[in-house]
């Protein structure tokens, strides 16, 4: 589904914000986008062995829609740290779940592809994946030429396909990953020039639990070099505040992921920008939490 970009009237006087709400998806995320390409370029033998995925919920959701859909069997493999309200969400589509260990994650679907002959419908690290993703970015450039834009990193599928798309559409606009100081492998590998890999203990400190993906995946960190201009982070004070900021000033249900970018627009030293736009990865949070993040002062 085509999102709007609405703008916020909250904004800084010579910095207008735009905000691009991915939480109004089918599913509450953007991870619709890629499923649903992916899934759509399945062979008939492909689709009638069923698909694997993992994910720590916005993906996992995401494939088990878009496979429901299609007639098409999903199992989805989820770290047991993942939120009630996406393992519910997830099972509610119709996938069988399997929960693992954070270490286990990435592991266990490849054992499932082995057993079972499952089609692997991987997070981030995958053409098929970028591609969807990079929907958010055609709309943006197709609507408004901003000066920057701002996006969420994990895995690094949503911005190489958003940089991808800005670039080829509007050259001059200015792309920057964001992600949490307490998971900030995108960062160290952006600075250092090579992939860089965190543990599950260190990247699952943050609240952003969309974004603790210990690594960027490979065919993504090569778009990372090409097109996105710089990588920084937030803390996790900075996040709690802007999803606070978006439930309240812009009626947005965020979940903390998806409101690191409008965190670096609030807080993070960024380049001067006439227009931004901040992309509001997803809305899928756990609601005893978002009364807790609403509640602060």
């Amino acid at each position: 589904m085509r999102t709007p970009l609405l703008p916020c009237v909250w904004g800084e006087a010579g910095r207008q914000l735009w905000l691009k709400p991915e939480s109004l998806q089918a599913t509450g995320a953007f991870k619709l986008r890629g499923a649903s390409n992916a899934l759509a370029q399945l062979d008939a033998e492909q689709r009638a062995r069923g698909v694997v995925a993992q994910s720590s919920g916005n993906h996992a959701q995401a494939v088990a829609y878009a496979a429901a859909r299609l007639g098409i069997r999903a199992t989805i493999v989820m770290p047991d740290t993942t939120p009630a309200v996406k393992l519910e969400a997830t099972r509610g589509f119709g996938a069988e779940v399997v929960i693992v260990p954070p270490a286990e994650r990435d592991i266990r679907p490849l054992e499932l592809v082995a057993e079972h002959g499952y089609a692997h419908i991987p997070p981030y690290d995958d053409a098929r994946i970028i591609a969807g993703q990079g929907t958010v970015g055609l709309e943006i450039a197709s609507d408004l030429s901003p000066d920057l834009v701002l996006v969420p990193v994990s895995g690094g599928g949503l911005i190489s396909g958003v940089a991808t798309a800005i670039k080829a559409l509007s050259p001059r606009t200015r792309v920057i990953g964001v992600e949490p100081e307490l998971a900030a492998d995108a960062v160290e590998s952006f600075r250092s020039g090579k992939r860089v890999t965190w543990t599950p203990e260190q990247t699952y400190r943050t609240i952003a639990d969309g974004l603790r993906t210990t690594s960027v995946g490979v065919l993504p960190f090569e778009h990372l070099r090409r097109y996105v201009d710089d990588v920084i982070t937030v803390s996790e004070e900075q996040i709690v505040e802007a999803t606070r900021i978006l439930g309240r000033k812009s009626r947005l249900v965020v979940e903390p992921s998806g409101a690191v970018t409008t965190a670096a627009y609030l807080f993070a030293d960024l380049p001067p920008a006439a227009t931004t736009v901040a992309i509001v990865s997803g809305g899928n949070v756990d609601p005893a939490k978002y009364l807790e993040y609403l509640g602060g002062q």
